[in-house]
Protein backbone atom coordinates (compact mmCIF):
# COMPACT_ATOMS: atom_id res chain seq x y z
CA UNK A 1 0.00 0.00 0.00
CA UNK A 2 1.31 3.45 -0.91
CA UNK A 3 1.70 6.02 1.85
CA UNK A 4 -0.26 9.26 1.93
CA UNK A 5 2.82 11.19 0.79
CA UNK A 6 3.35 8.80 -2.12
CA UNK A 7 -0.29 9.16 -3.19
CA UNK A 8 -0.06 12.95 -2.88
CA UNK A 9 3.06 13.10 -5.03
CA UNK A 10 1.63 10.69 -7.60
CA UNK A 11 -1.53 12.78 -8.02
CA UNK A 12 0.49 16.00 -8.12
CA UNK A 13 2.90 14.68 -10.77
CA UNK A 14 0.14 13.10 -12.84
CA UNK A 15 -1.91 16.31 -12.77
CA UNK A 16 1.19 18.25 -13.79
CA UNK A 17 1.83 15.94 -16.75
CA UNK A 18 -1.78 16.11 -17.93
CA UNK A 19 -2.16 19.89 -17.62
CA UNK A 20 1.30 20.94 -18.80
CA UNK A 21 1.47 18.84 -21.95
CA UNK A 22 -2.23 19.11 -22.72
CA UNK A 23 -2.56 22.89 -22.39
CA UNK A 24 0.84 23.41 -24.05
CA UNK A 25 -0.66 21.94 -27.21
CA UNK A 26 -3.44 24.55 -27.13
CA UNK A 27 -0.94 27.36 -26.59
CA UNK A 28 1.24 26.18 -29.47
CA UNK A 29 -1.73 25.99 -31.84
CA UNK A 30 -2.69 29.57 -31.00
CA UNK A 31 0.88 30.90 -31.19
CA UNK A 32 1.75 29.12 -34.42
CA UNK A 33 -1.36 30.57 -36.03
CA UNK A 34 -0.36 34.08 -35.02
CA UNK A 35 -2.86 34.80 -32.31
CA UNK A 36 -5.73 32.79 -33.74
CA UNK A 37 -8.75 32.88 -31.44
CA UNK A 38 -9.65 29.56 -29.83
CA UNK A 39 -13.05 29.69 -31.54
CA UNK A 40 -11.25 29.48 -34.91
CA UNK A 41 -9.24 26.35 -34.10
CA UNK A 42 -9.74 23.79 -36.86
CA UNK A 43 -10.89 20.20 -36.42
CA UNK A 44 -7.38 19.01 -37.32
CA UNK A 45 -6.01 21.17 -34.50
CA UNK A 46 -8.55 19.71 -32.07
CA UNK A 47 -7.40 16.23 -33.07
CA UNK A 48 -3.82 17.21 -32.24
CA UNK A 49 -4.90 18.76 -28.94
CA UNK A 50 -7.00 15.73 -28.07
CA UNK A 51 -4.08 13.40 -28.73
CA UNK A 52 -1.77 15.56 -26.61
CA UNK A 53 -4.13 15.34 -23.64
CA UNK A 54 -4.96 11.69 -24.25
CA UNK A 55 -1.39 10.49 -24.61
CA UNK A 56 -0.26 12.54 -21.61
CA UNK A 57 -3.00 10.91 -19.53
CA UNK A 58 -2.10 7.46 -20.84
CA UNK A 59 1.56 7.85 -19.88
CA UNK A 60 0.65 9.26 -16.47
CA UNK A 61 -1.68 6.34 -15.76
CA UNK A 62 0.97 3.81 -16.77
CA UNK A 63 3.57 5.48 -14.57
CA UNK A 64 1.52 6.44 -11.51
CA UNK A 65 -1.62 4.30 -11.53
CA UNK A 66 -0.12 1.64 -9.24
CA UNK A 67 0.64 4.34 -6.64
CA UNK A 68 -2.55 6.39 -6.42
CA UNK A 69 -5.03 4.89 -8.87
CA UNK A 70 -4.32 7.78 -11.27
CA UNK A 71 -7.30 10.09 -10.79
CA UNK A 72 -5.65 13.43 -11.76
CA UNK A 73 -9.09 15.03 -11.71
CA UNK A 74 -11.11 16.23 -8.68
CA UNK A 75 -14.37 15.26 -10.41
CA UNK A 76 -13.15 11.66 -10.76
CA UNK A 77 -12.06 11.54 -7.13
CA UNK A 78 -15.34 12.98 -5.88
CA UNK A 79 -17.34 10.68 -8.16
CA UNK A 80 -15.58 7.60 -6.79
CA UNK A 81 -15.99 8.89 -3.24
CA UNK A 82 -19.72 9.55 -3.75
CA UNK A 83 -20.09 6.02 -5.08
CA UNK A 84 -18.39 4.63 -1.98
CA UNK A 85 -15.40 3.44 -3.98
CA UNK A 86 -12.88 5.82 -2.44
CA UNK A 87 -12.13 6.53 1.25
CA UNK A 88 -13.08 9.86 2.79
CA UNK A 89 -9.70 9.99 4.55
CA UNK A 90 -7.87 10.34 1.21
CA UNK A 91 -10.25 12.88 -0.33
CA UNK A 92 -8.45 16.09 0.78
CA UNK A 93 -5.03 14.64 -0.11
CA UNK A 94 -6.04 13.86 -3.67
CA UNK A 95 -7.92 17.08 -4.39
CA UNK A 96 -5.19 19.32 -2.97
CA UNK A 97 -2.53 17.42 -4.93
CA UNK A 98 -4.52 17.72 -8.15
CA UNK A 99 -4.95 21.48 -7.82
CA UNK A 100 -1.33 22.04 -6.78
CA UNK A 101 0.02 19.93 -9.63
CA UNK A 102 -2.19 21.74 -12.13
CA UNK A 103 -1.19 25.18 -10.87
CA UNK A 104 2.51 24.28 -11.04
CA UNK A 105 1.94 23.07 -14.61
CA UNK A 106 0.35 26.37 -15.70
CA UNK A 107 3.06 28.35 -13.91
CA UNK A 108 5.73 26.29 -15.69
CA UNK A 109 4.02 26.82 -19.05
CA UNK A 110 3.93 30.59 -18.42
CA UNK A 111 7.62 30.54 -17.52
CA UNK A 112 8.63 28.47 -20.54
CA UNK A 113 6.34 30.15 -23.06
CA UNK A 114 6.78 33.69 -21.82
CA UNK A 115 4.16 36.46 -21.77
CA UNK A 116 2.68 35.44 -25.13
CA UNK A 117 1.75 32.03 -23.73
CA UNK A 118 -0.78 33.88 -21.59
CA UNK A 119 -1.55 36.99 -23.66
CA UNK A 120 -2.09 35.03 -26.89
CA UNK A 121 -2.33 31.39 -25.86
CA UNK A 122 -4.35 32.01 -22.66
CA UNK A 123 -2.31 29.15 -21.16
CA UNK A 124 -4.76 26.76 -22.78
CA UNK A 125 -7.70 28.09 -20.80
CA UNK A 126 -11.25 26.99 -21.51
CA UNK A 127 -14.14 29.33 -22.27
CA UNK A 128 -17.44 29.81 -24.06
CA UNK A 129 -15.85 29.08 -27.43
CA UNK A 130 -19.07 28.68 -29.40
CA UNK A 131 -21.20 31.21 -27.51
CA UNK A 132 -23.46 28.53 -26.04
CA UNK A 133 -23.84 30.20 -22.64
CA UNK A 134 -23.70 28.73 -19.16
CA UNK A 135 -26.48 26.20 -19.74
CA UNK A 136 -24.81 24.95 -22.90
CA UNK A 137 -21.43 24.69 -21.19
CA UNK A 138 -23.03 22.83 -18.28
CA UNK A 139 -24.58 20.25 -20.61
CA UNK A 140 -21.38 19.77 -22.61
CA UNK A 141 -19.16 19.48 -19.54
CA UNK A 142 -21.63 17.17 -17.81
CA UNK A 143 -21.82 14.80 -20.77
CA UNK A 144 -18.07 14.85 -21.42
CA UNK A 145 -17.21 14.06 -17.83
CA UNK A 146 -19.91 11.41 -17.55
CA UNK A 147 -18.51 9.58 -20.58
CA UNK A 148 -14.95 9.76 -19.25
CA UNK A 149 -16.04 8.58 -15.80
CA UNK A 150 -18.06 5.71 -17.23
CA UNK A 151 -14.99 4.55 -19.17
CA UNK A 152 -12.87 4.80 -16.03
CA UNK A 153 -15.38 2.67 -14.15
CA UNK A 154 -15.43 0.00 -16.85
CA UNK A 155 -11.76 0.00 -17.79
CA UNK A 156 -9.97 0.70 -14.52
CA UNK A 157 -12.24 0.26 -11.49
CA UNK A 158 -13.74 -3.02 -12.71
CA UNK A 159 -10.77 -3.88 -14.93
CA UNK A 160 -12.81 -4.93 -17.97
CA UNK A 161 -10.32 -3.43 -20.45
CA UNK A 162 -7.04 -5.22 -21.09
CA UNK A 163 -5.27 -1.88 -21.34
CA UNK A 164 -7.11 0.58 -19.12
CA UNK A 165 -4.54 3.37 -19.53
CA UNK A 166 -4.79 3.44 -23.30
CA UNK A 167 -8.57 3.05 -23.26
CA UNK A 168 -9.04 6.00 -20.93
CA UNK A 169 -6.51 8.13 -22.80
CA UNK A 170 -8.21 7.51 -26.14
CA UNK A 171 -11.63 8.28 -24.69
CA UNK A 172 -10.32 11.59 -23.34
CA UNK A 173 -8.83 12.39 -26.75
CA UNK A 174 -12.12 11.63 -28.45
CA UNK A 175 -14.11 13.75 -26.00
CA UNK A 176 -11.81 16.73 -26.58
CA UNK A 177 -12.11 16.41 -30.35
CA UNK A 178 -15.91 16.21 -30.05
CA UNK A 179 -16.63 19.02 -27.59
CA UNK A 180 -13.51 21.18 -27.52
CA UNK A 181 -15.03 23.55 -30.05
CA UNK A 182 -17.97 24.21 -27.71
CA UNK A 183 -16.47 24.73 -24.25
CA UNK A 184 -12.73 24.18 -24.67
CA UNK A 185 -13.36 20.84 -22.93
CA UNK A 186 -12.51 21.29 -19.27
CA UNK A 187 -14.13 18.19 -17.70
CA UNK A 188 -11.59 18.63 -14.89
CA UNK A 189 -11.94 21.45 -12.32
CA UNK A 190 -8.22 21.65 -11.52
CA UNK A 191 -7.29 21.75 -15.22
CA UNK A 192 -9.76 24.65 -15.64
CA UNK A 193 -8.73 26.54 -12.50
CA UNK A 194 -4.94 26.55 -13.04
CA UNK A 195 -4.77 28.45 -16.38
CA UNK A 196 -7.38 30.94 -15.15
CA UNK A 197 -5.34 31.60 -12.02
CA UNK A 198 -2.03 32.02 -13.84
CA UNK A 199 -3.60 34.22 -16.55
CA UNK A 200 -4.88 36.46 -13.76
CA UNK A 201 -1.43 36.50 -12.15
CA UNK A 202 0.04 37.47 -15.53
CA UNK A 203 -2.40 40.37 -15.76
CA UNK A 204 -4.59 38.91 -18.50
CA UNK A 205 -8.32 38.25 -18.59
CA UNK A 206 -9.80 35.00 -17.35
CA UNK A 207 -13.47 33.93 -17.55
CA UNK A 208 -13.94 33.51 -13.80
CA UNK A 209 -17.68 34.03 -14.14
CA UNK A 210 -17.83 30.66 -15.89
CA UNK A 211 -15.72 28.77 -13.37
CA UNK A 212 -18.68 27.63 -11.20
CA UNK A 213 -20.12 25.83 -14.25
CA UNK A 214 -16.78 24.16 -15.03
CA UNK A 215 -16.58 23.12 -11.37
CA UNK A 216 -20.09 21.83 -10.77
CA UNK A 217 -20.93 20.17 -14.10
CA UNK A 218 -17.97 17.74 -14.10
CA UNK A 219 -18.59 16.74 -10.49
CA UNK A 220 -22.28 16.03 -11.12
CA UNK A 221 -21.39 14.24 -14.37
CA UNK A 222 -18.87 12.01 -12.62
CA UNK A 223 -21.25 11.11 -9.81
CA UNK A 224 -24.02 10.37 -12.30
CA UNK A 225 -21.72 8.06 -14.30
CA UNK A 226 -20.63 6.10 -11.22
CA UNK A 227 -24.22 5.42 -10.17
CA UNK A 228 -25.33 4.70 -13.73
CA UNK A 229 -22.51 2.19 -14.17
CA UNK A 230 -23.39 0.43 -10.92
CA UNK A 231 -27.07 0.33 -11.90
CA UNK A 232 -26.39 -1.14 -15.34
CA UNK A 233 -23.67 -3.52 -14.23
CA UNK A 234 -24.52 -7.19 -14.62
CA UNK A 235 -22.65 -9.58 -12.35
CA UNK A 236 -21.10 -12.57 -14.10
Amino acid sequence: MASTIQKFLAELIGSFILVFFGTASVVLVLLVNGGLKIAAITMADWVAIGLAFGLALTVAIYALGPVSGAHFNPAVTIGLWAGKKFPTSDLPTYIIAQFVGSIIASAALLFVGGPDASAIGALGSVGDVAGIGMVGIFIIEFLGTALLMYCIMAAAVDGQAKDAALSIGLVLAGIIVAIGGFSGCGINPSRVFAPMLMNTVAGNAAPWELFPVYLIAPIIGAIFAVYLYDYLKVEA
